[in-house]
């Protein structure tokens, strides 16, 4: 049984005699990135964290205080606990009224007695809380409110990034924000409020001593267990003095430090996100870098599967997984005439079969999966997954910034953490892309993500590098959440955005996290193996 037409050149139209070379050596070599797009890897030195104190309503929602009211608490707090309370009052005068008691970290209330959780956020520096900016929104008594701090950011990054609108909907909330009309949409309603841009006194940084024992209020809560968090209950003992503090004016130092260095190998160092809005706004085509890669090389579509398939002789009696007809029926799928006559290169009945795993299928069924996907080189098995060459995806241009911080993670106490900022401004859709020459959006970026630095987390860390490099970690698509269409979206390689708590399950403590993404990673093809290649560019 021939698995081409007699007079074409080989298999596939492929020159070398009349059957495949079963000794054909299986490359992976690395393929570089398509040139739609840069993916740069930068490594920027260790920076401390900005620290946000927040409180929370009475809806479970946690509110930040100012940035002169983080500084005063920050302090005035020690991870030893030598300072028990904290008088607001003598950083803002409205708010002479209450005390924080840190070993609860609760919120007293003189008049009332009511008591409130408050807790100690870390968000990266380039997510706009160092300068001080937050934004708020009108409520029905016409007072402005603050957004909660992941909101603010999401918010300010939308800004700085000359995006239209914003999407809070990844956040829990049903709304839009229009940033030229300055106004929040419910996206059921339609009704409209005011929101606005403020600027504050800077929030603090952590010290370089970093604060692995300060406590960061409670982890993995639901806004119902938030909720019992708050009641009238009188002040600890060891307080009550604290209420005849008077208010007043005071000043507060300047909290600098460096964080401690976190070394990430021979990388390009590079400067973290984001531009300033007030510079020239970005066209629809993404930009280049320095350290752009050519194309790779142009991969016959028959030549890529001769190399990571065999012809089979006795047909099994079973189904093709793709076109899900018997096996030895004719695929019912085409290829273009390749020989002078018009005849097809590829035979409508030849079966093959994955050299590793065995499964059979129609041989143009698998070409027409192959021309249909990123035509990288590589080949996918249907039925079990199994990766053949070296995948890659359709991530846009973008960079990924690496920095360390000595703040341990919930549920990894013994080290610092390791913070990934996933840049991607928007840009025009290439050929591999779902609607190439249409624009594609990028929601809620930069995106911001946590590692613990340990063993294992490192090892996560420079996987998720070569994963970056080969354009896996995001793909333009259509939002789960959102349903918006042709926007940049996650790639099915789950990443911990919360830092110091696990509210929405994207955060800390989770003890399988490292694990599971470990098998995320591996189903992609990017595994220990990839990190002993000679000269892999991913690490380099």
């Amino acid at each position: 049984m021939s698995w081409y037409s007699p007079g074409s050149s080989g298999p596939f139209g492929v020159s070398g005699g009349g059957s495949w070379s079963s000794g054909l050596s299986v490359s992976t070599a690395t393929v570089t990135p398509h040139s739609a797009g840069s993916v740069a890897v930068r490594g920027v030195p260790s920076q401390p964290m900005v620290v946000v104190w927040e409180w929370q309503d009475d809806q479970g929602l946690w509110r930040p205080y100012s940035g002169a009211v983080s500084s005063y608490i920050e302090l005035h707090f020690s991870p030893a606990g030598s300072c028990a309370g904290v008088c607001l009052g003598l950083s803002d005068p409205s708010l002479s009224a209450y005390l924080i008691d840190i070993p609860s970290l609760k919120q007293f209330r003189k008049d009332t007695g009511k008591a409130r959780s408050v807790r100690r956020s870390l968000f990266a520096q380039s997510s706009g809380m160092a300068s001080g900016v937050y934004w708020e929104w009108v409520n029905d008594k016409g007072a402005w409110t603050s957004y909660e701090t992941c909101i603010s950011i999401l918010l300010e990054q939308s800004y700085q990034a000359w995006q239209g609108t914003a999407d809070l909907s990844p956040h829990g909330c049903d709304y839009t924000v229009d940033l030229t009309s300055m106004t929040q949409v419910n996206t059921s309603t339609g009704f409209r409020r005011q929101v606005r841009r403020q600027s504050s006194a800077p929030y603090p940084l952590t010290s370089s001593t970093g604060s692995s024992a300060i406590p960061s209020g409670p982890a993995g809560s639901s806004y119902q267990q938030f909720q019992s968090h708050s009641g009238t209950v009188r002040a600890p003992s060891h307080l009550q003095h604290a209420f005849s503090f008077s208010s007043g004016q005071v000043s507060f130092p300047s909290f600098q430090g460096a964080g401690r260095p976190l070394s990430m190998g021979s990388v390009s160092w590079g400067c973290p996100w984001p531009s300033q809005r007030s510079g020239p706004q970005p066209t629809s085509s993404t930009r280049g870098s320095s350290d752009q890669q050519k194309a790779p090389a142009v991969r016959r579509p028959e030549a890529v599967i001769q190399r990571y398939m065999e012809e089979v002789y006795v047909v099994p009696d079973e189904d093709c997984i793709i076109c899900m007809d018997h096996l030895s029926r004719p695929s019912g799928y085409e290829t273009a005439p390749s020989s002078p006559d018009g005849a097809q290169s590829v035979l409508p009945d030849a079966v093959g079969r994955f050299t590793k795993c065995g499964h059979a299928l129609h041989v143009l069924c698998i070409l027409a999966m192959y021309n249909n996907g990123t035509k990288d080189g590589s080949l996918q098995c249907p039925t079990c997954k199994t990766i053949y060459g070296e995948k890659t995806g359709t991530q846009p241009d973008g960079n990924m910034d690496i920095l360390g911080t000595a703040e341990s993670l919930p549920g990894h106490p013994d080290g610092g953490a390791i913070q990934i900022v996933y840049s991607i401004r928007p840009g025009i859709q290439g050929p591999e892309h779902p609607s190439p020459g249409r624009p594609y959006s990028c929601r809620a970026f930069p995106r911001v993500c946590f590692l613990p630095d340990n063993g294992k987390g490192r090892k996560v860390l420079e996987l998720l590098k070569v994963a970056w490099a080969r354009r896996l970690i995001f793909t333009v698509g259509t939002s789960s959440t959102t349903g918006e269409p042709d926007t940049v979206v996650w790639n099915e390689i789950h990443h911990k955005t919360e830092m110091m708590s696990n509210m929405s399950g994207h955060g800390y403590p989770d003890p399988n996290y490292l694990d599971n993404v470990l098998l995320e990673l591996a189903s992609q093809g990017v595994t220990e193996d990839c990190l002993k290649q000679p000269g892999s560019r991913e690490t380099r």
